[in-house]
């Protein structure tokens, strides 16, 4: 069969024959593979340079991790694989498939889910959102960030608050449901009187984090308290453009009713997992048929990833390989 394959660590993938998978366990099955998206976790686990990837010895490896397509009976799915999916026919695993909607076009179902994954689990999970809730998503302009914006609405949020430095993708996320927006680019005592005065006018509950780094010193010294009582706050970070460190003052753990946790792999439970793929997802895929949430693609034939594979993508869109 045809796949895409990464053949020494470091190197780019490539379009070439491969094996056909073997099902080995009761619980996989096959499926003959229609569309698979990519993301920064495929590059990164496809360089080596992911953590979930330290500890393995690099053989010929199919690039991907999720996709979509059909059962041998014809079956439209959503799957999850660790055998890779950017491929002709990839083995799933039976617990980490969803249906998908006939009404759901593959290249949507191929891109929706990660994005899912990196919003909808720290807002349900980690954070708990509740109906009213008022949220701010801090680097929203990002294909993720975008998605955490329409799911926090789909959730019943009150209020949803956005930070990002591309002012162009920041107005446009008012029309996914955006109240406020916050620009990065303001210098770094403006940014946090603007924070103030939002968390002031209307409590901030959840910060739902796509970059951490200096923005999110800047939020926290935003919310410090002064010795009096202070709103309850949950800082959810799922991912680390702008640095993978920063500077946090006791005073503000001290002083201000705020709970700090991260959201991404090996930080769910198995039962959490679990829900993503029975509740989760497909709660998802119908929004996403309802046009309760839209996501871009840019589709590409399985044939041109290599000359795709380190070209940037419009911002906003995920890269969708078509087989």
């Amino acid at each position: 069969m045809k796949a895409v394959v990464v053949f020494e660590k470091g190197s780019a993938p490539q379009y070439a024959d491969f094996p056909e998978p073997e099902i080995v366990n009761d619980n996989e099955v096959l499926v003959t593979v229609k569309a698979a998206s990519i993301k920064n976790l495929d590059k990164a686990r496809a360089s080596g340079k992911h953590y979930s990837t330290e500890n393995e010895v690099h053989q010929p490896t199919i690039v991907g991790s999720d996709g979509v397509g059909y059962l041998e009976d014809g079956s439209k799915v959503y799957f999850f694989s660790k055998k890779g999916t950017v491929a002709e026919k990839a083995v799933a695993n039976a617990q980490m498939m969803v249906s998908i909607p006939e009404e759901l076009d593959f290249s949507i179902a191929a891109a929706l889910p990660n994005a899912v994954m990196g919003s909808a689990m720290a807002l349900k999970f980690k954070a708990g959102i509740q109906s009213g809730n008022v949220v701010l998503v801090n680097g929203a302009t990002g294909i993720t960030g975008r998605i955490a914006v329409q799911i926090a609405k789909v959730y019943g949020a009150s209020k949803i608050i956005v930070t990002g430095r591309n002012e162009e993708s920041l107005q446009a996320l008012r029309e996914l449901g955006a109240d406020e927006v916050v620009s990065l680019q303001l210098n770094d005592e403006d940014f946090k009187k603007k924070i103030k005065e939002i968390h002031s006018e209307s409590p901030i509950d959840i910060v739902i984090d796509y970059i951490w780094g200096h923005s999110v010193e800047m939020i926290l010294s935003a919310f410090k308290g002064d010795g009096t009582f202070s709103h309850k706050t949950k800082l959810i970070t799922i991912g680390g453009m702008s640095g993978d460190t920063i500077q946090l003052s006791s005073q503000i753990l001290r002083a201000t009713d705020i709970q700090i946790s991260g959201s991404g792999l090996g930080s769910w439970t198995k039962e959490e997992s679990a829900l993503l793929f029975s509740e989760i997802i497909p709660e998802m895929f119908q929004a996403a048929v309802e046009g309760k949430i839209k996501i871009e693609t840019e589709n590409v034939d399985i044939k041109n990833i290599e000359a795709v594979w380190n070209t940037e993508i419009q911002s906003g869109k995920r890269l969708v390989i078509k087989i």
